[in-house]
């Protein structure tokens, strides 16, 4: 999609050549008459007129009005007089309907072009929508898209420059860049307002920027395909040390201006692992730690009851989430919809095509968290190197996380710190336990506390047969997290503390994210 000074380019070019139609696609007549304007004063041999149904037909750049009548029967009279007068006439014209189809104004406008190419005229036409193909035919079309990060970026700017001495701007270009990456997608109106909005409260600095992004949901409204997911303030990380630490550059790259290298912005990331041991919450956290909104890619709503519509879904769901970037996008349990089998349809390869496109070609800040229980399920070519920036395994907590992760729902829920000896005792008992098979037991005791109207902690011998009592997903599904342990062996990182030189081949790595 061409910027704005390409598209100022090839419509300067458009009325060299004396296209006798020239249609500028856009959502924006406004920033598309700016455009025009620009075109106007640089071919000063030309005369423009524009017409709009308020104001009737004006001189494009001394606004010189032309008459009293309004209608658009009234500007292409004009129009049609005036191209027979005089060569190398231009008429704007804005806010014409019915010509999506063959209707009487489609073919009246088409005959109107005709006319125009005889006498050296052009007409040009500024529509959201695509017109009827007779018409279009006739003349050239280029598409103006919303700002890129650049164009805002510098709308921006020249913003804070004008209230210079009224209000308090902390922010410098490295904010107003990272502001116009926040906006991107939006008109550039839309991000005017926005800005002008915030500059209301007299002060702006590096800490507002985190409120670009729900002023850009405002904007977008609901999105297709995906959702918005809130965030809490109480998120907490037990293990999970070498995921962290990569994180660490990919956060970097993610609010760093890369427009002047060859850089692109993450991928991101594949996690695979026991259930419960904290991938879905993954997704959440990194998008918290990252100051960034979060969305969640609803793959059963993508899937369709009929022949293409899951891919048109699919694509439309990719494309808001394009949109809304920089952002984090969660794709929960995606061997569901990804899976394949001997007896399947097209669909499903389809889909796969699809998003591997997606992953591949789309340049948006969009930071992809897929989360998979059964790998056996997902394609071969999901998994190739390149696709993910990478894949990592999150497998049980050991005792050292199980200690933490106690202690910290204690904490959370009953704000209660336990001796050592019944810690270490509950760490024992909870071998094997998911970091969500103990949230849920803490959770218990929490409640039941509540309802007898106490907070007193329940004496340790009470609290033993909490845990006790829990038979955990990994005894009941044993086979499952063996099968998991072995296929992640060589072909996923470790998401928690990489195994010693001299640990036995195979041994499994515990680090587990809770919150």
């Amino acid at each position: 999609m061409p910027d704005f000074q390409e598209t100022t380019n090839l419509v300067s070019s458009y009325l060299r050549a004396r296209v006798p139609l020239v249609i500028i696609e856009s959502i924006e007549p406004s920033r598309v008459m700016d455009l025009l304007r620009q075109v106007a004063d640089e071919i000063r041999s030309m005369n423009f007129f524009e017409h709009s149904r308020t104001e009737g037909i004006k001189d494009l750049l001394t606004q010189q009005s032309m008459g009293d009548d309004t209608s658009l029967a009234a500007a292409l009279d004009q129009a049609r007089v005036t191209f027979k007068a005089r060569r190398n006439v231009n008429f704007v014209l804005t806010d014409v309907e019915d010509l999506a189809d063959e209707t009487s104004t489609s073919r009246h406008l088409a005959e109107m072009v005709r006319l125009a190419e005889a006498c050296s005229g052009s007409i040009i036409l500024i529509e959201s929508n695509p017109v009827w193909t007779g018409l279009g035919r006739l003349g050239m079309s280029v598409a103006l898209d919303v700002p890129t990060t650049d164009e805002l970026a510098e709308t921006l700017q020249s913003i804070i420059n004008d209230q210079e001495g009224l209000v308090s701007v902390a922010w410098g270009p490295a904010e107003v860049r990272r502001a116009a990456e926040i906006l991107t997608g939006v008109t550039e109106t839309e991000a005017v307002n926005v800005l002008m909005t915030m500059l209301t409260r007299k002060q702006l600095g590096p800490d507002d920027l985190s409120q670009l992004s729900e002023y850009k949901d405002r904007i977008l409204g609901a999105l297709a395909g995906i959702e918005r997911i809130p965030l809490r303030e109480d998120y907490s990380v037990g293990g999970l040390r070498q995921l962290q630490s990569w994180l660490v550059d990919r956060e970097f790259l993610m609010k760093a201006d890369l427009s002047a290298t060859r850089l692109n912005p993450p991928k991101g990331v594949l996690l695979v692992g026991v259930p419960g041991c904290g991938k879905s919450l993954s997704a959440k956290a990194i998008a918290h730690s990252w100051g960034l909104p979060l969305y969640r890619l609803d793959m059963a709503g993508i899937l369709g009851m009929y022949v293409g519509q899951s891919e048109s879904r699919l694509r439309e769901a990719l494309a808001a989430a394009d949109r809304v970037a920089p952002c984090v996008l969660w794709v929960d349990e995606i061997e569901k919809a990804l899976a394949t089998s001997n007896g399947e349809g097209g669909t499903t390869q389809r889909l796969i095509g699809q998003f591997l496109y997606w992953l591949q070609e789309s340049t948006s800040k969009t930071f992809l968290v897929a989360t998979a229980n059964d790998v056996s399920a997902l394609p071969p070519e999901l998994l190739r190197k390149g696709r993910f920036d990478e894949m990592f395994f999150v497998d049980l907590p050991d005792a050292d996380d199980r200690a933490e992760i106690i202690e910290l729902y204690f904490d959370r829920y009953l704000e209660a710190r336990l001796s050592p000896a019944l810690l270490t005792e509950l760490v024992r008992i909870t071998d094997g336990f998911s970091g969500s098979d103990i949230d849920s037991v803490v959770h218990s005791i929490a409640s039941r506390m509540f309802t007898q109207g106490t907070t007193l902690l329940p004496p340790e011998d009470e609290l033993r047969p909490w845990f006790v009592d829990v038979v955990p997903y990994s005894r009941t599904n044993h086979e499952d997290v063996a099968h998991l342990r072995a296929w992640a062996n060589g072909r996923c990182l470790p998401a928690g503390t990489p195994p010693a030189i001299d640990a036995p081949a195979g041994a499994p790595i515990r680090r587990l994210l809770v919150g």
